[in-house]
């Protein structure tokens, strides 16, 4: 599938982005895939790389019970629960947006992206061809930026996550976690915990 851009001038811009990022929000995005999915209210997904267990099995849990709701689910799939939830993702049918912390213009895809449940996307155009420190990071922040609301299964305490945690409740933006003492540190700044019999609730 060929790719595609969106000029920050373009009206389909998602307005989200210049709400949150500002000025750093990026000229131009990449995106391969159904466009139609960034106009639907969405859900971004972290979990820092370490996770304790006794939260992984809760946020696995958690993502199946999203595959009932119409959600769009925006991640970068990076961490191995992050990984694993995509995994369990692509047995439903929610719509999943896919960025990546690399340009996607000489990106080889294997399989065929899911009858238009599957969006990939970049803030970077051309370059980097592989992923580092800084691309991440301002990935995460578009990813965050981008959506409507933000789940954080967990922020390892004083971590690059806890701090795009912290950026995130300075934009005013809806931030939950798992309801949790271990998740205290994010709790604390103004995360909002979510059990699995509440999140109908509060995520829409």
């Amino acid at each position: 599938m060929e790719v595609s851009y969106l000029h920050r001038d373009n009206p389909d811009y998602p307005i989200s982005l210049n709400k949150s990022l500002g000025a750093e929000s990026p000229v131009k995005i990449a995106i391969r895939g159904n466009p139609d999915i960034l106009k639907n209210r969405s859900l971004a997904f972290f979990c820092s790389v370490k996770c304790p267990g006794r939260l992984i099995l809760k946020t696995y849990d958690l993502i199946q019970a999203l595959l009932l709701m119409n959600v769009t689910i925006i991640s970068g799939f990076h961490s191995p629960v992050e990984q694993e939830c995509l995994r369990i993702l692509l047995r439903g049918k929610n719509p999943i947006i896919i960025c990546l912390a690399r340009s996607i213009e000489k990106m080889r895809i294997k399989k065929p992206l899911t009858a238009g449940q599957i969006l990939l996307i970049s803030p970077f155009i051309d370059k980097p061809q592989r992923p580092d420190i800084k691309t991440t990071l301002y990935r995460n922040r578009f990813v965050a930026g981008l959506a409507d609301q933000v789940f954080v299964a967990y922020a390892e305490p004083n971590g690059k996550t806890e701090s795009l945690c912290r950026e995130i409740v300075s934009w005013q933006k809806p931030l939950y976690t798992l309801e949790s003492h271990i998740n205290m540190n994010i709790i604390s700044i103004g995360a909002n915990p979510v059990i699995h019999d509440n999140m109908f609730d509060k995520i829409r």
